[in-house]
């Protein structure tokens, strides 16, 4: 029997990619979106692709009331999003919740701890956590292959025209707020929550002066470092390069990791299989809806029992509270 979820919301980057994604996996009926905009419910109608011929919710109470909605993907835009999860979740409904979890850090707290008094999934929207380049790092760092991991590095810039860079400067942070998440997710899936946090937010273009252009975050722990860097005016493709090195080995997703094609790996002696010195391992090279793809199957595998959640509610509010430490202070 399929799964009846709904979409709250259009304003997200990733909104018809998700939405695409339900309509096309054969075990999701996906009944309709609520767009609480006017004006953007008419552009996303006009834009067609995954929207067009979709139902629109005319009252969000018509789709939070529909006892046979389980789930719904939450894809507001960032400013919005947060307050309309916690609708979600008030409601009884999974969540599936496109990054980052809003700039409130006690909402965010509140509404876990709700999906957790209710047995309710929230899945944050981190694509990469599915991307077969991504799994392997962590799974070689997390598992001892490359010895005691002392250094990250991470670099995800783009270029963004002037219209959204007026949008996301309302979040303290700016462009690194808005991405910064997706290699934090990475981080502290493989270091755990740093001990200091320091951010360096700049606007070096003046375009859109209340808006961080240029970020660079440096995540501290007792015996490693890690440091995020994201801008807003690479010019494109973006390089975007993932590299993380331990005492025993190396492992760096080669430049740009969309899609990715291969690790650079180097080991300090034979381990698990593999040589000693450097080699190049071939990477799953997909797509980004194919990765929202994969997103949404595990999404309903872990609502359905089928198997726990592929990161726990912990890892979801730490992912966040580190981003609220770089972006704002969070102590």
């Amino acid at each position: 029997m399929a799964i009846r979820m709904a979409q709250y919301g259009t304003g997200h980057g990733h909104a018809a990619g998700k939405l695409q994604s339900m309509l096309t996996h054969p075990d999701v009926e996906c009944v309709g979106v609520f767009e609480p905009d006017e004006t953007r419910r008419a552009a996303s109608a006009r834009a067609g692709g995954p929207y067009e011929g979709i139902r629109w919710f005319d009252r969000v109470e018509d789709m939070l009331g529909d006892p046979g909605i389980a789930a719904i993907a939450s894809e507001g835009r960032n400013d919005e999003s947060l307050a309309q999860t916690e609708e979600i979740v008030r409601a009884g409904k999974h969540a599936w919740y496109d990054k980052p979890a809003g700039d409130d850090w006690p909402a965010w707290q509140r509404v876990v701890a709700l999906a957790e008094q209710a047995s309710l999934q929230v899945q944050m929207g981190y694509m990469f956590r599915y991307h077969d380049g991504f799994c392997k790092i962590a799974d070689w760092a997390r598992s001892g292959t490359l010895g005691r991991v002392f250094a990250i590095r991470a670099h995800m810039s783009t270029n963004v025209p002037t219209s959204s860079r007026e949008v996301i400067s309302v979040h303290r942070g700016g462009i690194f707020y808005d991405l910064a998440g997706h290699m934090l997710d990475q981080v502290v899936w493989i270091l755990g929550r740093p001990s200091r946090v320091t951010a360096f937010l700049r606007n070096e273009t003046g375009e859109v002066p209340a808006f961080t252009d240029n970020g660079l975050g440096v995540f501290e722990y007792e015996r490693a470092m890690a440091t995020v860097d994201i801008a807003a005016m690479e010019p494109a493709p973006p390089a975007r390069r993932f590299e993380v090195y331990g005492t025993e080995g190396s492992a760096i997703l080669m430049e740009p990791f969309e899609p990715g094609t291969e690790i650079r790996l180097v080991l300090a002696e034979d381990r698990d299989g593999r040589s000693a010195g450097e080699s190049r391992v071939a990477v799953d090279g997909r797509s980004r809806q194919a990765l929202y793809d994969l997103e949404l199957a595990s999404f309903l595998k872990t609502i359905s029992g089928e198997q726990p959640p592929d990161r726990p509610l912990s890892h979801e509010l730490l992912v966040q509270e580190t981003l609220i430490r770089a972006t704002r202070g969070l102590s």
